[in-house]
């Protein structure tokens, strides 16, 4: 699994005009769910997303938590980050789960992040999405189950 995470000081994402969710300080995950990803690279992912320490404490170091923050999630899913642009200009996504699975892991890093007691928002699985934020900082940070980076 492969994660995008930007800390926002707003993010909504909208599907056909429409808004799925919406949230204020915190973070946005673009979820990206890979063949062969498992259970292993599901906690893996929940428990960096988590507890990476990307929001400022009193001394302004980036030393705290969204959980710590008691700030919001957005988890958008994202098959094109399992892309693979190694060979020519247009990037394979052969490496992205099948939507069936993909939907079924990504349900699931929704529901385990529910159960941290903090705001979780999304956007729609398989949807053509706008997604608006602002990102804080900015604070970006890739995030691979395989620790490939």
């Amino acid at each position: 699994m492969r994660a995008v995470v930007q800390r926002v000081s707003s993010c909504t994402v909208r599907v056909d005009s429409k808004i799925t969710g919406s949230i204020k300080r915190g973070i946005l995950v673009y979820l990206g769910v890979c063949n062969n990803d498992g259970p292993n690279d599901l906690d893996y992912l929940i428990r960096k997303t988590t507890n990476l320490r990307i929001f400022p404490d009193r001394e302004g170091k980036m030393n705290r938590s969204v959980k710590d923050i008691n700030g919001e999630i957005m988890v958008v899913s994202q098959f094109t980050l399992c892309a693979d642009t190694r060979k020519g200009n247009r990037p394979s996504y052969n490496n992205a789960a099948l939507p069936e699975e993909a939907e079924k892991m990504y349900n699931s890093f929704v529901e385990e992040l529910q159960t941290s007691g903090l705001k979780v928002a999304t956007g729609q699985f398989q949807a053509s999405m706008e997604v608006a934020y602002v990102n804080d900082g900015p604070v970006t940070i890739l995030i691979d189950s395989k620790k490939i980076f």
